[in-house]
């Protein structure tokens, strides 16, 4: 988690932001007091950059972003 909160979110790819909400989010019942607000700060930097996806995707694009 410290190596996490070292970097400024402001700096995060989007690509890293989505990837830790998601695993955030499937562990969300095992997180402890700081993992659970250092997801609620990865949602609300998520929410203050935009929408990431706004389809349904198509031939040529996922309908979710992907993140390696």
């Amino acid at each position: 988690m410290s190596e996490l909160t070292m970097e400024p979110m402001g700096r995060w790819e989007l690509n890293e932001l989505l990837y830790h909400q998601h695993i955030f989010s499937q562990l969300a019942l095992y997180l402890s007091t700081e993992g659970a607000s250092l997801h609620v700060k990865i949602i609300r930097e998520l929410e203050s950059r935009g929408p990431t996806h706004g389809d349904s995707g198509g031939w040529d694009h996922s309908s979710t972003p992907m993140y390696d």
